[in-house]
Formats: C-alpha cells, structure tokens, sequence
C-alpha cells in the first residue's frame, strides 16, 4: 500500500483498535477482501489526518461466510476490551449467529454488507447497526420491476441459509402483490453441485424467469445447469450475484442476469468519486466490489464516533444510536430504533458485456438488446 505515517506521528497519539470482520477466504472472499480493503482504506486516510485525536489500529478477522466461524472471530473481536467497535459481516447468516455476541460483550457493531432484515429488526440490541439497506427493499424493487417488464411466472430456487430464505419469503410476497405467480419453490444448500432435479421440474413448468436467492458461487452452478439443460428463462438474482466473482465465473453466459442492490453504484454516490480515487491509489489489487462503500462508509461512522465521544464503548454505543443526517460516501445515515440505516434507494443491475452495468445506463434499457421472454 501507499499509506504512510511517521512513527514520530503515531506515537504522540494514543492507539485505539477497531476490528473489521468478514469473508475473507471461501466462495465470497471477493466481498470479503473488498470490504476489508475499504474499511483499512477509511483507517489509513485517518490515521493521515493531522487533525484526528488517535491513532488507529484495525484487527482483521475472517468469517469465512461460516456462522461457526464467525461467532468464534466475533467473540475474539469483543472479549478484546482494547477493540472499541467492529464493522462487521457481509454473510446474513454469520450476521445473524453474533448479534448475541456483541450484544452480550457491549461491542457496538457497524454491520456492512448483511442484508437480512431480523440482523436489525429481529432484536432489541443497541449494538447492532447497519449502514446498507436490507432485502425488504431489494425484493420490493425487483417484484415491482420485472412484472412491469411482463414477466408473469416465476420459479424461486433459494440456499436454505437466513439469507436465501428471507429472500425467498420477501420475494414471492411482492410478486404475489404485483400479480405475477410462483409456480414452484426449491430449496437447495449453499454447497450444493448438482441441480439436474430442480431444474428438469423448473423446465417443464415453464417459467418466464429463474429467480435465485443465493450468493456468487452456488449462482454460477446454477446459471452452468439452466444452459446446459436447455432451461430457457431470464435469470434473476439478488445482491449477492452483483460481483465480479458471478461475471468471471459465468463468461458469456451471465450475459443479461439481472440483480438488485442497496444503494447507487461507486460512480453514482455521493462520495463515489473521492471512494474510487482514494481506493485506486492505495494500490489494492482486489477491487472494492458493490458493498466495499459500504465498508467504508462503516468504518468512517465508527471513527468518526470515536474522535466525538472518545475510545469507551459504552458512550461510543449511545453516540452511534443518536446518529441522524450523517454525512458519508454512501449519503446520508439515520439510524431508526433498531440500529438501521434508512436507505430507499435500490439500483437496477443488468450483465452486460462482462460488466454489471445499471439498468438505466444499459443497452437493455434502450431497447438495442431484449432479455429472455420478455413479454
């Protein structure tokens, strides 16, 4: 990396450690890494602010996507009595298995990429926030806009974690609400390698769209199967197929799968061009994927906390529950009465040309290309 800070520098100020926990090895290390590199980016360029109260250090831990996993990093992260706040979790399910941790502990967590409502909404927990919005939002978006392009049947294959089970429920509850039909549900594990039976009865039902609620890897099986079984429907997915593990891992054939996502794309945020610059800069070899913002903008609120009240949990706990109009690369963050962050706007995404392109900006949009049975 580029960063560089005098040792004279950080010892005239008091250290302070912050943690970060992710997936950083396994099917969605891509996430993982990204988010890390931005929540370390958002470090870094405090530790380079003359005007900043404390030097920062961040531990890193890998959550491998695994909840066993990550409620033994989560608890390393808050028996530390030196780690004053964490941002933490891009898997649903691993957000889900530490919220008692940091409850129990009193660390006050930033979660960054989960997108499952009950991490918030299924707890009284003060130390459990979010910044990025939830799946409610992005199915409500998704129903709403493939019904308006025509599409009238579906065929749901979900992962049976929390994550691909509450986008299986929020999903077909707004489809039912916007007039389309679920012809069929599959429930498949996130480890799963072959869909031959799903997807032979998903054929001949004949749907107009396979909608996938599920993470990067177990996507790419699929979409490999819906081809190789002549399984001719559009392919829907959700946030978690937006990366570029999904488009490297598909070639050709991710071309035209479309996705929904929290937020506006890095060149679309409000901070996405200082994001980007400052990113490139550090030299990262990973790019940030779709929720490394998020990251940042975590890490940032975290820190920016810190420098207001000091490094004590218990006051940096009550300062992240008051937060409200707070400026970030993201927009502005208000936490409501469950640690989470008020954001209404979801982005449309469509694969185009190895690139996750939004739907607005797309060749799609303008009529030069036509998904699958597009009514």
């Amino acid at each position: 990396m580029v960063f560089a800070l005098g040792a004279g520098a950080a010892q005239a100020k008091d250290t302070v450690e912050v943690a970060f926990i992710g997936p950083l090895s396994g099917g969605v290390a891509a996430n993982g890494l990204g988010g890390r590199n931005s929540a370390e980016l958002a470090v870094e360029l405090r530790n380079q602010d003359p005007d900043s109260k404390y030097h920062y250090e961040l531990l890193v831990l890998d959550d491998e996507c695994k909840p066993n996993i990550g409620v033994q990093v989560a608890t390393k992260a808050a028996a530390d009595r030196d780690v004053i706040a964490a941002v933490t979790h891009y898997c649903s399910a691993v957000a889900m298995a530490t919220v008692d941790v940091y409850h129990r502990f009193k660390l006050p967590a930033v979660v960054w990429g989960a997108v499952l409502p009950d991490v918030t909404y299924g707890n009284e927990y003060p130390e459990v926030h979010r910044v990025n919005g939830t799946m409610i939002n992005q199915n409500e978006t998704a129903a709403k806009f493939m019904t308006e392009q025509g599409y009238k049947k579906w065929v749901v294959i979900h992962d049976t974690t929390d994550y691909g089970k509450g986008h299986n429920e929020y999903f077909s509850k707004f489809v039912a609400e916007n007039g389309g039909e679920i012809l069929e549900t599959f429930g498949v594990s996130s480890d799963q390698q072959d869909f031959t039976a799903e997807l032979t009865q998903a054929k001949a039902l004949e749907p107009d769209v396979i909608y996938f609620g599920g993470l990067s890897p177990l996507g790419v099986r699929l979409r490999r199967q819906m081809e190789k079984l002549g399984v001719e429907a559009q392919f829907e997915g959700t946030s978690g197929i937006v990366s570029d593990a999904y488009l490297e891992g598909l070639g050709d054939l991710a071309e035209g799968s479309m996705a929904f996502i929290e937020g506006a794309p890095i060149d679309k945020l409000p901070g996405g061009q200082f994001f980007q610059e400052q990113y490139e800069a550090a030299g990262y070899s990973d790019p940030a994927e779709a929720y490394g913002p998020f990251a940042f903008a975590a890490m940032d609120l975290v820190l920016d906390t810190i420098e207001e009240v000091g490094p004590d949990r218990g006051k940096v706990l009550d300062a992240l529950g008051d937060t409200e109009g707070k400026d970030s690369i993201v927009g502005d963050i208000t936490f409501d009465e469950h640690g989470q962050n008020v954001v209404a706007l979801i982005t449309k995404y469509v694969a185009q040309d190895g690139e996750w392109v939004v739907w607005e900006d797309s060749e799609y949009a303008s009529g030069q290309r036509s998904l699958v049975n597009v009514q």
